[in-house]
């Protein structure tokens, strides 16, 4: 199995191959359009970038919400825009990526996380801990469920 590691970006190259990342798989294989794929979150949110050597296969973000979710207390973040390169699934990356946000999450004391998982990776989310919050929704033109997680 190769060797992952997943890195928080901290500057704007970083950030560019993020939303390259993002293209591929989000504009191009899903055809999200681009006016949703990008948004005004990515200014403030916190970002990685998974690589497999030297090359940037997978990102996924994190954002601190101003108001918890309906029914919620506490300090609450979104995961959002969890993306790996068609050639390199199933090999543990989007794992990865997962836990290094939720890492990331609990070190910014956030008590809970929520997103808006595609139905297809609905049992990815499922295995680590997520649980269903509603009933299915279109979001881009594809079936979602919004999930969460609750963190120790």
């Amino acid at each position: 199995m190769p060797h992952i590691t997943i890195t928080p970006v901290d500057n704007p190259g970083d950030l560019a191959q993020c939303l390259a990342i993002r293209e591929i798989v989000f504009i191009e294989e899903q055809r999200v359009p681009e006016t949703m794929e990008r948004d005004e979150e990515d200014a403030r949110a916190f970002h990685v970038l998974a690589y497999e050597g030297k090359h940037a296969i997978g990102t996924g973000r994190l954002v601190d919400l101003t108001s918890p979710p309906e029914g919620a207390t506490g300090h609450w973040g979104k995961i959002g825009r969890m993306a790996v390169l068609a050639s390199h699934r199933k090999g543990g990356t989007g794992r990865k990526i997962l836990e290094t946000l939720e890492a990331e999450a609990r070190r910014r004391g956030i008590s809970g996380i929520i997103l808006h998982a595609q139905v297809h990776a609905h049992k990815f989310y499922l295995k680590h801990g997520y649980t269903d919050l509603g009933d299915e929704f279109e979001e881009a033109g594809m079936p979602h469920l919004q999930m969460r997680k609750l963190l120790t």
